[in-house]
């Protein structure tokens, strides 16, 4: 976990036009993420009536320390974000997608993460729809009946180890607020989508010799991947001639099936202790 009294990230919500993911998406924040934790949700004119009546609600009551901000026109998905990553400064950001609903314990494990080793820039939980980070299969979208609280459990027993990854992945993102700053941010002017500007970014925060990593010790459910915009992906591999060859080998050779199956097994065992196992620790 974080060190005792150091401030835990900025958390940054681009808002999307799904009301009911952002419903849950708050909710989850609000279950999962400790009080007084500042959280910013940028509005790039995408929530309708609904979706603002859903955030003005969750400000009113939320234990957070939250924000929103809306703009009158859209800019465009990765020139927003990257206008309010600037906005942040040096700060690290944990960037979250609004369809996306984090575990308890996320955001102090991604810090931990973090905290635990100066040559790391972006740090990915383990997701049901994170590509590269996927559980329990690399490369697939799973629909999970699991509860948050046992997959926190049960990344948590992990060992606090963390895999390289070919690239960050948007579901949630840990950005080292310097490391992002020194590459220059997110390039909204050769990408539209938030998902190829941070493969963009992370690929050239690991030329700075920074590292991308999975933090294997937390989830973050989501329904779906993200989705490059038309042109992005053109564009990514004019860049990285070599990124779409990584990728493929990285889906064939999947170096993260031990980890996977580790954490299947860490699932298997909190099913087998009994209800309120706590109280028994001596006991096991």
């Amino acid at each position: 976990m974080s060190q005792p009294g150091a401030p835990l990230p900025v958390v940054l919500v681009p808002v999307g036009a799904n009301e009911d993911a952002l419903d849950a998406c708050l909710a989850a924040l609000d279950a999962g993420t400790p009080a007084g934790t500042r959280v910013w949700l940028a509005d790039d004119a995408q929530a309708g009536p609904r979706g603002l009546a859903i955030i003005q609600r969750w400000l009113a009551c939320t234990p957070l320390q939250a924000a929103h901000t809306r703009r009158a026109a859209a800019l465009g998905e990765a020139a927003h974000l990257d206008e309010a990553l600037r906005g942040c400064g040096e700060a690290d950001v944990a960037v979250l997608a609004s369809d996306a609903c984090p575990v308890p314990g996320w955001l102090e494990q991604l810090a931990a993460c973090l905290a635990g080793d100066p040559g790391i820039a972006t740090a990915t939980p383990w997701s049901n729809a994170g590509e590269v980070a996927s559980w329990p299969r690399i490369g697939e979208v799973a629909a999970l009946d699991i509860a948050a609280w046992r997959l926190s459990d049960a990344c948590a027993r992990l060992p606090h180890t963390h895999p390289e990854l070919p690239a960050a992945v948007g579901h949630a993102v840990l950005l080292r607020g310097r490391a992002r700053v020194e590459a220059g941010g997110l390039d909204a002017s050769s990408y539209r989508s938030w998902y190829a500007a941070l493969i963009d970014l992370s690929l050239r925060m690991a030329g700075l010799g920074g590292r991308n990593v999975l933090c294997a010790n937390t989830f973050v459910l989501r329904n779906g991947e993200g989705i490059p915009q038309p042109g992005d992906m053109d564009a990514l591999s004019a860049r990285w001639p070599a990124w779409h060859a990584r990728i493929a080998h990285c889906l064939m050779h999947d170096p993260l099936r031990a980890l996977r199956q580790r954490l299947g097994s860490e699932l298997a065992q909190l099913d087998r202790l009994p209800p309120q196992a706590d109280l028994f620790a001596d006991a096991l």
